[in-house]
């Protein structure tokens, strides 16, 4: 056993179960001939196959991958499921599992906007989730109501409201996870993005037509990253560099990129990379209820949105979120934008749960950290996942 990657094992933390027989996808390289040893829901560390304990029950793997789960904070439906519409423990259950089966293994079921009382009973439900530990649930995601209408996208205006003090208690009542809010932050007042920050929200910018400055003065306040970059927002320009222009020059927030070569040009993404460096970005899906499921079109908000070869679009063409998968995410980055499956795994894990605040739980293959990982086969396609240790074989082709 390697002493510098594999703390002592504590007696209490036995059995261990060796995953072996896949490459295991660290978050600076790629580990060949290792068994990687899990104790309960945690990651023990690395091991040569050839020095695995006596009691470690081993599970062989036939090649691939082993990488950490993909983390998606940006999930508004899978398995025909619209969290808008089933704002409930078992709607966020159903969209979560469907998501399982793609390599998600954290994310934030996220609430398109709607009125208070919705945006109330989203939180409960989502609170709800988190006491009785719904596999994968790590908050939720309140995208709007507070948003401008001049960047509405796919989003009912009539639902829009202004960020006021009881907006900003609702929001940034205590949670047991995680809780993003996306908003106009040239419609909210001054230090409205710092209450929440101090709250403990994470504040996102996205559907606005806040300019270079605002964005900036947002970002002093502690906004923490930006809603699916280039969608929805002021675009960067010679003599206006607008939303997109502060995102990627700022070196401490994140921004989200849906990667389905629909939303952004992929050398608009390339790029991004380029400018703002891959540790401030995070794959996001943006999924809609067709994830996992049956159905070749929705209802949202009494629009039907009808999906065809991979894209979501409304009656006038208007795009309604994404058929995106994590997994398809991450092949994506790496078809489209030439990254390494290294580079493109942090941004799938590591970087959402370092804009989470949960780098110190999760998101990374590292001793001590929850054992939340997916196993790609060699056409990268999901075979199996964990969550803390428990592992689940319905993968893509199921």
């Amino acid at each position: 056993m390697n002493p510098a990657t594999t703390p002592a094992m504590p007696e209490a933390a036995r059995p261990l179960t060796a995953l072996v027989g896949a490459r295991i996808v660290l978050a600076d390289r790629v580990v060949e001939d290792q068994a990687l040893l899990l104790a309960g829901d945690r990651i023990l560390g690395l091991a040569p196959r050839d020095t695995l304990p006596e009691d470690c029950r081993v599970e062989q793997i036939d090649g691939g991958w082993l990488l950490p789960g993909f983390i998606d904070v940006q999930v508004n439906g899978g398995g025909d499921v619209l969290l808008n519409d089933s704002p409930t423990v078992e709607g966020i259950r159903a969209i979560a599992r469907a998501h399982r089966r793609y390599g998600t293994t954290g994310l934030l079921p996220t609430l398109i906007s709607d009125y208070a009382e919705a945006v109330d009973v989203a939180i409960a439900a989502g609170e709800a989730a988190l006491a009785e530990g719904v596999p994968g649930v790590l908050g939720v995601h309140i995208e709007g109501p507070h948003l401008n209408p001049a960047k509405k996208g796919i989003h009912d205006q009539t639902r829009f409201a202004p960020v006021d003090a009881e907006v900003i208690a609702r929001l940034a009542a205590p949670t047991l996870g995680r809780r993003v809010v996306t908003l106009a932050p040239e419609l909210a007042p001054a230090g409205s993005v710092r209450a929440l920050s101090k709250a403990g929200i994470l504040v996102c910018a996205g559907h606005s037509m806040a300019d270079y400055q605002q964005s900036h003065a947002a970002l002093a306040e502690g906004l923490a990253g930006f809603t699916h970059l280039f969608n929805a927002m002021t675009q960067f320009v010679s003599r206006d560099p607008g939303m997109v222009g502060a995102a990627l020059e700022d070196r401490a927030s994140y921004c989200g990129l849906i990667v389905d070569g629909f939303h952004v040009h992929p050398a608009a993404m390339r790029v991004a990379i380029k400018a703002r460096g891959t540790e401030g970005i995070m794959l996001v899906t943006d999924a809609m209820p067709p994830v996992g499921g049956t159905r070749g079109t929705f209802t949202l908000m009494g629009t039907e949105i009808t999906v065809a070869n991979g894209k979501c679009t409304g009656p006038d063409g208007t795009l309604a979120g994404s058929a995106l998968t994590m997994a398809e995410a991450l092949r994506n980055t790496m078809d489209m934008l030439y990254c390494d499956i290294v580079t493109a795994s942090r941004m799938a894990s590591g970087n959402p749960a370092r804009f989470l605040r949960l780098e110190h739980e999760t998101g990374t293959i590292a001793p001590g950290l929850r054992a939340d990982l997916v196993l790609l086969d060699e056409a990268r396609r999901v075979r199996a996942t964990w969550i803390g240790g428990a592992r689940e074989d319905l993968g893509e082709d199921a």
